[in-house]
């Protein structure tokens, strides 16, 4: 039984993993750590965990006893904490993630975990956030409505990790299981690219107007809408492109040969068919 939780990455997404886990009924006890102590801090105050590890060490320590211990920090940390625990961990435990690419994970972990005498590990991904992060921005209900994907080492499940997915559909989520590789795909063109288009578009309207005051008087819904995203900041996006390199220059490519397709048929019957397609899409959804 899930008795013992410990959260590694205070953020927005740990601190709301906590804060969901209280509002689902759990009852036992959740530890946390992260590298900022304000964003440790402010999960304490907040009660998203009980009580805090000091330092890195004090967290190794604390893993030994949890049952379940989240991965909530950036995907290069997490390879980083799954070394570490590798060693620190053990048979009954299970180590899960919640980092937004999986095939480097998933693969790090069929070399770490999974055999009888070592924890498990099930590689984790709620599609879930902010554009802006920290434990002050965290809540319960943040994971109500989202698809909680998970990309496993082993066709297997041990107890613990079948209690930990049924916490997560407590958290009012629906699961999927996908193949990392699969999984990275999808998210390149789902999630990575709109976050990149988002970020550039931005980035070239700050460039070309900078604070003009037309651009507020005139920008209106569509414009706020589109570079919403825009506002992610780069420390919770370099490790995306870093481990999903490929698939996102992929998308990327893909986005500037349409543009410039686009662009060479803003006056041909191209455009309208651009715009029919682009419709039909958004109908399906």
């Amino acid at each position: 039984m899930m008795e013992r939780v410990l959260i590694i990455g205070t953020g927005l997404i740990g601190a709301s993993t906590g804060l969901a886990l209280r509002a689902a009924g759990f009852g036992g006890r959740i530890d946390g750590w992260d590298q900022s102590l304000l964003e440790l801090r402010a999960a304490l105050e907040m009660g998203a965990v009980d009580g805090v590890a000091g330092n890195q060490w004090g967290a190794l320590e604390l893993a030994r006893q949890a049952d379940v211990i989240v991965l909530a920090v950036p995907v290069l940390a997490i390879k980083d904490w799954m070394q570490q625990l590798a060693a620190a961990t053990g048979p009954g435990q299970l180590i899960t993630d919640v980092g937004s690419t999986k095939l480097e994970i998933t693969e790090l972990a069929c070399s770490l975990f999974g055999s009888e005498n070592q924890a498990a590990f099930l590689a984790g991904h709620p599609m879930a956030g902010k554009e802006s992060g920290g434990a002050l921005l965290a809540e319960a209900s943040l994971f109500q409505g989202a698809m909680w994907l998970f990309t496993p080492a082993s066709q297997t499940p041990t107890e613990m990790e079948k209690e930990w997915r049924s916490w997560v559909g407590f958290f009012g989520t629906r699961t999927l299981d996908m193949d990392p590789k699969r999984h990275d795909e999808m998210c390149a063109w789902v999630s990575h690219l709109p976050q990149m288009l988002s970020t550039a578009l931005a980035a070239l309207l700050e460039e070309k107007f900078g604070d003009a005051p037309e651009i507020a008087a005139i920008g209106g819904r569509a414009l706020r809408e589109t570079t919403r995203l825009g506002a992610s900041p780069y420390s919770m996006w370099r490790d995306v492109a870093m481990t999903n390199t490929a698939p996102i220059a992929e998308t990327l490519l893909a986005l500037e040969q349409r543009l410039g397709h686009v662009r060479e048929n803003l006056r041909t019957p191209e455009l309208r068919d651009e715009f029919a397609l682009a419709n039909q899409f958004r109908v399906r959804r």
